[in-house]
């Protein structure tokens, strides 16, 4: 289970921003993303339509889809195109991943949210960034890294509130999201690149490799032996079903007896909505230090369902029955997270940031219709780059013909 959960009070952590810092990282930032991410370029379409906001003198909210964890490091290449640094919101464990990151992330723009619970501060930081009009806010809409660039999940509303309260502080001028959709595109020999992690996979399940098999046929295989080794573990015996109706039992019964415990039975709202309810209430007591060493290991326990949750969340049923390369990439990808917390890096991978025409925001909010007109509005913009995103594909890697 990755750290995405700090037993320890939490202290908002505000930007600091460095041109000092922020040069020299960009000078490394290539060479970190290369090496890292196997990331070889990044492109920029429709910037002008940014700098046309800048340049305008809006307050400007920069909303994005989050399909990897570099996404962050990668729209700085569209900061350096508008000639203007970036603001980004991140969840304070990402901040207490090392104390480098916690020097660092501040002088590069960012700043922490508490996603455990309300956090003032870091929403009027939010506010007054995009009032104040001298940086442009990112903030991924999503919420988390998802490793589906052909998928949106559910959106917060967060982003649509800030916009408001930050046009209802603003004196003069317009506050403005634009909707910005990250594309990659593996351009490398495919079945080189994910085989030596589906044998890894293979071995750790103490399989010789399946290399009787097509290689997606593996990838089929492997998902659906993690899942049956879920669902042994939690209700004794592979369940019958397609893969999203196994998953989607698999969820509620991890969650269900949960809020019942916690959140008086309470089982409304998206998956992820019911994953943040639950470690909202789990959380408060670890961190002030109030349990016995039981009660603490019973506590991380439940927080380990909920994180499974989160991982289950973000596996489209379907996924590669339409194995584009990246689809695959991506799925391969997860296994290994999933198995190890860290999946290793594939190059070349070309990253496309596509930036959509500017929505204009205004304080109040129609309150006749149920759902967010922002935030609609937001996300029928992002599907829409994420289709268009499609057509920066230059060549179809080599070893695709897997499917």
């Amino acid at each position: 289970m990755q750290s995405v959960v700090i037993d320890k009070p939490y202290t908002f952590i505000p930007p600091r921003f460095s041109p000092f810092w922020h040069s020299l990282v960009r000078c490394l930032l290539p060479h970190y993303l290369r090496k890292s991410d196997g990331i070889s370029a990044v492109e920029c379409v429709g910037a002008e339509k940014l700098q046309a906001s800048l340049d305008a003198g809006h307050g400007v909210m920069i909303v994005s889809n989050h399909c990897r964890p570099c996404d962050p490091m990668i729209l700085d290449s569209l900061a350096a195109k508008v000639g203007r640094p970036f603001h980004v919101i991140a969840s304070w464990h990402v901040f207490m991943t090392s104390r480098i990151q916690r020097f660092i992330l501040p002088r590069m723009g960012g700043f922490s949210v508490y996603r455990e619970g309300m956090d003032r501060e870091s929403l009027k930081c939010a506010i007054h960034t995009v009032a104040d009009g001298n940086f442009p806010l990112v903030i991924f809409a999503e919420g988390i890294i998802t490793r589906t660039n052909d998928r949106l999940v559910n959106f917060m509303e967060g982003p649509a509130f800030m916009a408001r309260a930050a046009a209802k502080q603003r004196k003069q001028g317009k506050v403005v999201i634009h909707p910005v959709f990250i594309r990659y595109f593996f351009e490398g020999n495919l079945e080189q690149s994910i085989t030596p992690v589906v044998e890894s996979i293979e071995r750790r399940f103490s399989w010789q490799p399946q290399v009787q098999l097509p290689l997606r046929e593996r990838i089929w295989k492997i998902g659906g032996a993690l899942l049956d080794l879920k669902e042994i573990e939690y209700f004794q015996a592979p369940q019958p079903g397609t893969f999203r109706e196994r998953l989607l039992r698999l969820v509620d019964h991890l969650l269900t007896p949960l809020e019942d415990r916690w959140t008086s039975g309470r089982h409304d709202g998206d998956t992820m909505a019911r994953v943040k309810r639950l470690r909202t209430a789990i959380l408060p007591d670890m961190v002030n230090r109030d349990l016995s060493e039981q009660d603490r290991a019973s506590r991380w326990r439940q927080l380990a369902d909920v994180y499974l949750v989160q991982q289950l969340h973000c596996y489209p049923g379907d996924y590669i029955e339409n194995p584009t390369p990246e689809r695959i990439l991506e799925t391969v990808e997860r296994y290994e997270e999933d198995l190890t917390d860290v999946a290793r890096p594939h190059f070349p991978i070309r990253a496309v940031i596509t930036v959509g025409d500017a929505i204009e925001v205004i304080a109040a909010r129609d309150k006749s219709q149920e759902t967010d007109p922002i935030t609609a509005e937001i996300r029928q913009r992002l599907e829409e780059l994420m289709e268009s995103s499609k057509s920066n594909r230059r060549t179809v890697p080599t070893g695709t013909e897997i499917s």
